[in-house]
């Protein structure tokens, strides 16, 4: 079988055949007196959580309703309906209805959860003293003017809720029976009806679950509720404590608005995560790819997002291509709404979008808004009947090039990658909403952020990279399924759509993914932008700017380089800083013209003037200052052992320029510093020749300069130097006097 229809079945094979495997080897009693049963026609992430915590308590539901499409209504979330429940369940029961000691629970089965096992439930049940029970809640609904004939309770909720009850099976069938219902008819109404019958509510000793002993419904009641750890002899299991009335409820109900909230309890509840074994659900329904032949394995729509300027574009773009997956089995689209942006990804088009099984693209000049460029690639994942759609926006840096394939291996049905900004709590995903849909910060958050909590969380928003089974995208048109959305950006618009269908969205920070990029700073008016970016992107500017053998300066079985009496070879930085750099400047263009006169500086003089250009003039001191800090100051203090000064300081920074036919050398002098770096921006023999340093005391010189390499040495009293005569081309360097 293709390993895409292993996908699309695994989990009606997961319902089917995980159910028995684990109830038949689960130590408890068997329980011949109770009959569970919910309805549900298709597969559904909420069926499957159902599913799951049936199976971990040794549950068994009956199923009704499956393969049939749905009878009870449209839109029962904001509608009545669901009669067709009863009119199942009454048929169900037909067997049973004269059985006295038989108990029936009934559920609902998309947005519950078992919390307990049958003998806890049914010894609760008992102590009621209800032939029949069901929960209750704090809205009357579906007929707010049925609220007066209620009964008064002392505590506790006041309103029936039809989606969690049980009682004894001729109790319940008599209840079933007490009026006609029709499918589309509402099922809640049907039984608070009932319920508000006097003289049949007497009959059948009809309770409500006032106080949530067994039944707890969500809505309304968020607040209410709380988890704690529960520890036995054989693991912590993460339990459910109603605050207000001190109970334990043994099943939960994620009803009407409150969905949201189920989906974070269900991310510790029923054993989904425990301290001990972390995320236990992780592992349900998770394939492997690994002996997947090339031919069979999943389709994939890439869908490449560039919507704002970013930084470290090209990084970005080959973390793509490093993506461990075959080219041959992926379908690339990419929407680039940022002409800054064309260079780069025409680049890697030219380069690499041969590679890959089709390719399509939307560039600047094209016009069209971001929700309609992520609503086009939804529709060319369904023109390439692919299998999984996969998107990842220009910020989403894919630092493990196993993402892809680790995500479809998840086997979910929505699942993001968890990516942050470098040591920040800003992150691709939210783990609450405000009741208007924006952000709010979940317990749990920064736990999971600072992975002190690994594992795969259900939350209401994700963004930035994330994998969709097509199944789902198949399922639904685009006036259900769109990124667009009023006063929603895009990103908001789809999970919102995704919530409404109770559709799950996962996290995960199993393994380490990647990062996000902080474009909110980029400046694309200024030349090499990046080289700007020390602060708010530091890890990638570390990346592409320090020299990969910066850290060998440190090594204690290398020794250090030096050429000169006290001076200090040391690699520092890239010769893509060092290009750069030189960019920053010949585009400021304004270069000194090497006089003893310079107004730039504190009292207008300068003693032994070079052609150059300052830092502060490009905007690029603070920049620097925190490059001596991070950088420089470590080797200092490793060459120039005893000498201590966090954070180093200097006044005088700057590039300077030798050309044959305007500055070729500088003559002999001190610098004012406690010590001095030079690094040579260019290749001495290409780019120039002649040039140097020369120490005039030890008679030594310094010729052969290595790229982005930089000479250290002390700078007043002992290292008299001079600058050496550049007889071709043009010579740069970078200058720094430290400690001044």
């Amino acid at each position: 079988m293709a390993l895409k229809k292993i996908v699309n079945t695994w989990c009606k094979l997961e319902v089917i055949i995980l159910i028995f495997l684990h109830i038949s080897s689960t130590k408890t009693r068997e329980i011949d007196d109770i009959l569970v049963y919910t309805v549900a026609t298709s597969e559904t992430d909420g069926f499957q959580r159902y599913t799951r915590s049936a199976i971990e308590y040794g549950i068994k539901p009956n199923i009704l309703g499956w393969g049939e499409g749905w009878k009870g209504g449209e839109n029962i979330r904001y509608r009545p309906g669901g009669g067709w429940k009863i009119n199942l369940l009454k048929k169900a029961l037909e067997p049973y209805k004269d059985d006295k000691n038989r108990i029936v629970l009934f559920t609902d089965g998309y947005d519950v959860m078992f919390l307990s096992d049958l003998n806890t439930i049914i010894d609760a049940f008992k102590k009621t003293n209800a032939r029949v029970l069901f929960g209750a809640e704090s809205a009357c609904w579906p007929d707010p003017e049925l609220e007066k004939l209620y009964p008064v309770v002392e505590s506790g909720k006041r309103f029936l809720n039809s989606g969690l009850y049980m009682g004894y099976a001729p109790d319940v069938y008599e209840l079933l029976n007490y009026s006609p219902v029709k499918d589309t008819d509402d099922d809640q109404l049907f039984f608070t009806l009932g319920y508000l019958d006097e003289d049949l509510r007497t009959r059948l000793h009809f309770k409500l679950d006032y106080n949530s002993e067994i039944f707890q419904n969500l809505n309304g009641a968020t607040s209410e509720v709380e988890m704690f750890p529960e520890t036995n002899k054989e693991y912590t299991e993460y339990r459910l404590k109603n605050v207000v009335t001190h109970t334990q409820p043994l099943i939960v109900h994620g009803n009407g608005f409150s969905k949201t909230n189920l989906n974070a309890l269900g991310n510790y509840l029923a054993r989904a995560w425990t301290p001990e074994e972390e995320c236990r659900h992780c592992k349900w329904g998770q394939i492997d790819l690994r002996r997947t032949l090339v031919k069979d394995l999943p389709t994939v729509v890439l869908a490449l997002f560039f919507e704002m300027p970013t930084p470290f574009v090209e990084e970005y773009l080959m973390k793509i291509q490093d993506l461990e997956y075959p080219k041959e089995r992926i379908h690339l689209f990419i929407h680039n709404n940022v002409k800054y942006h064309m260079p780069h990804v025409q680049s890697f088009v030219d380069q690499f979008s041969g590679r890959y099984k089709s390719f399509k693209q939307i560039t600047p000049d094209d016009s069209i808004p971001e929700w309609t460029a992520r609503d086009l690639s939804l529709d060319y994942c369904m023109q390439k009947d692919c299998d999984f759609y996969f998107v990842v926006d220009s910020i989403a840096h894919l630092d493990n090039p196993y993402t892809l394939q680790l995500l479809i291996e998840q086997n979910r049905t929505v699942v993001a990658p968890m990516l942050v900004r470098p040591e920040k709590a800003w992150s691709n995903f939210w783990g609450a909403l405000t009741k208007d849909g924006f952000y709010a910060r979940s317990h749990d958050y920064l736990d999971i952020v600072y992975n002190k909590r690994k594992g795969l969380w259900n939350v209401p928003f994700i963004n930035t990279c994330y994998l969709v089974n097509a199944t789902m995208l198949k399922k639904y048109d685009r006036t259900q399924l769109s990124y667009n959305k009023e006063n929603f950006d895009a990103d908001m618009a789809f999970c919102s759509n995704l919530n409404e269908l109770d559709v799950f969205m996962y996290v995960s920070n199993r393994v380490d993914f990647g990062h996000l990029i902080n474009p909110e700073s980029y400046d694309v008016t200024r030349t090499a932008p990046d080289m700007y970016q020390i602060f708010d992107n530091a890890r990638d500017w570390n990346q592409r700017y320090i020299h990969p053998d910066y850290p060998e300066n440190f090594n204690p079985n290398k020794k250090t380089l030096q050429p000169c009496p006290d001076v200090y070879w040391a690699p520092i930085v890239t010769r893509r800083f060092c290009n750069d750099l030189i960019s920053m400047m010949e585009a400021f263009g304004k270069w000194s013209e090497g006089k003893n006169e310079d107004e730039r500086l504190t009292g207008g003089y300068e003693a032994v003037p070079t052609r150059d250009i300052h830092m502060n003039q490009v905007g690029w001191d603070p920049h620097w200052m925190i490059f001596l800090q991070r950088w420089v100051r470590p080797v200092q203090e490793h060459v120039f052992t005893g000498y201590f000064h966090d954070p180093p300081r200097s006044l005088m920074n700057f590039v300077v320029r030798y050309k044959p036919d305007e500055q070729p050398s500088l003559r002999p002098h001190h610098d004012s510093s406690t010590y001095t770096i030079n690094i040579a921006l260019n290749e001495v023999g290409k780019d120039y020749e002649g040039g140097g340093c020369h120490f005039l005391r030890y008679n030594c010189s310094v010729t052969d300069t290595k790229t982005g390499w930089m000479l250290i040495h002390p700078g007043r009293l002992t290292h008299y130097h001079e600058g050496l005569r550049v007889t071709k081309g043009i010579r740069y360097i970078m200058i720094s006097f430290v400690d001044p």
